[in-house]
């Protein structure tokens, strides 16, 4: 599967104020946002859990091949066997979920049905979330705008409380398409922000630039 702006956002925007020393890229794909994160931070470790078996192997080799392999590791697995297996809980979970709708087909058949078999539910990320992160631990996430009030809801109910959203759009004639969440154990006033991609096609805007320069060789 190809790198997405999706991964790249949610990558480059997460935030590491809290300096986590422990990592959980949940549905982690190829492993993008994982090896986004090991370059972001100094975490000593950063686990992945990735249950569709072509996407944890190519996750498995781009660990393996990446400057940072000594602290990143991907389980073949899904939430529930990580949540029962779990010793310590995680500061930083992060996840682009998986999500998948009738009519939101890519055209590509085995793609839809890899993402289709592999979606998870809002409700269910949101209860292990709450089980796997620790005390003082921030989750972050990105998912479609249509969908954010319903997702704030499943996560206040998890005990898990937003307090710093960036809603995206594509250019600014466009309506924001993504929601970029992070979420804490404490209720809090929330910041709200907005992100624009591009000015233009291809003519990308400093806001951008600036959040995702380190991970494009050309920008």
């Amino acid at each position: 599967m190809k790198v997405g702006t999706d991964g790249v956002l949610l990558g480059a925007w997460t935030p590491l104020d809290s300096k986590p020393k422990t990592i959980l890229d949940v549905g982690a794909g190829t492993g993008l946002i994982a090896l986004m994160l090991a370059q972001r931070s100094l975490a000593d470790s950063i686990d992945a859990i990735e249950i569709e078996e072509a996407a944890y192997e190519q996750c498995v080799e781009n660990f393996e091949a990446s400057p940072w392999g000594d602290r990143l590791f991907c389980y073949h697995a899904g939430l529930d066997e990580m949540a029962e297996e779990m010793e310590d809980p995680y500061e930083l979970i992060v996840s682009n979920p998986p999500f998948y709708t009738s009519g939101s087909g890519s055209g590509d058949k085995s793609r839809d049905r890899a993402r289709q078999n592999s979606a998870l539910p809002f409700g269910e990320l949101l209860y292990y979330v709450d089980k796997l992160l620790a005390p003082n631990g921030v989750f972050a996430s990105i998912i479609p705008c249509k969908e954010e009030a319903g997702f704030l809801d499943l996560a206040r109910a998890s005990n898990l409380y937003p307090y710093k959203i960036t809603r995206v759009k594509g250019n600014y004639n466009s309506d924001a398409k993504r929601s970029l969440l992070a979420f804490s154990r404490v209720s809090q006033t929330t910041v709200e922000e907005l992100l624009v991609i591009e000015k233009e096609r291809h003519v990308y805007t400093a806001a951008y630039k600036e959040l995702c320069r380190d991970f494009y060789l050309k920008m």
